[in-house]
């Protein structure tokens, strides 16, 4: 294949072997970050999977004590204790960059600074349990954007490791095998040449010799 998409020439040539380095170098920094990928992609799956385990936890008690106030009280009174909330919770987005990767991070900003504004109703009416689940739910929260946060970075890692792992089986088993063999055939044609070359210098030189001398 090199000997029809190459051109033998000593321009190319040195092309190549700039082509050569430069793709070893990026195969080395691709392979070094991949490795360093899989790291952080590892650590985050085992956080996230710990993280997911004390969400599901804390979500399965906080239905239990929601069932024990639905049982305790009348529909009515829980939709109606439970129809204006009082607190208010913005996010904010922000990122940040592992390895060229832009990872999401949550920031969490409550209307008011008091803790017992989670509650938008009074205590006369209703049920302990509904105050244990409307506290469980609230504590939960920050949990739930942390499990967001860490679920969505191991998918955004895991594609660019997908990325990375092409990108370095694209240059180890085509690029360079590929450079290396185009600069082998253009060392052996020039060799051939030169060879070439000498001998029609040699004969040239006989012949010379033969009518300066006439033999």
């Amino acid at each position: 294949m090199a000997s029809k998409t190459v051109n033998p020439t000593r321009m190319e040539l040195t092309r190549l072997k700039k082509k050569l380095v430069t793709a070893i170098r990026g195969h080395k920094l691709l392979k070094d970050k991949r490795d360093e990928l899989m790291r952080q992609f590892l650590d985050m799956v085992r956080e996230n999977k710990t993280l997911r385990e004390e969400v599901e936890q804390s979500i399965a008690q906080a239905n239990r004590a929601f069932a024990l106030a639905r049982a305790m009280m009348s529909d009515e009174a829980l939709n109606a204790a439970l129809l204006a909330p009082k607190q208010e919770i913005s996010i904010e987005l922000e990122s940040k960059n592992i390895m060229s990767v832009n990872i999401p991070v949550f920031h969490t900003k409550t209307r008011t600074p008091d803790e017992n504004d989670i509650y938008s109703y009074g205590f006369a009416f209703t049920s302990a349990d509904l105050d244990e689940a409307v506290k469980s739910l609230s504590e939960i929260l920050p949990r739930l954007l942390l499990l967001a946060e860490r679920e969505k970075s191991c998918q955004l890692l895991a594609e660019e490791i997908e990325k990375t792992r092409r990108r370095v089986n694209a240059l180890e088993h085509v690029v360079i095998p590929e450079t290396q063999e185009s600069i082998r055939y253009i060392t052996m044609k020039l060799d051939e040449n030169e060879r070439s070359t000498q001998i029609r210098l040699m004969k040239v030189k006989d012949m010379m010799l033969k009518q300066a001398h006439g033999y």
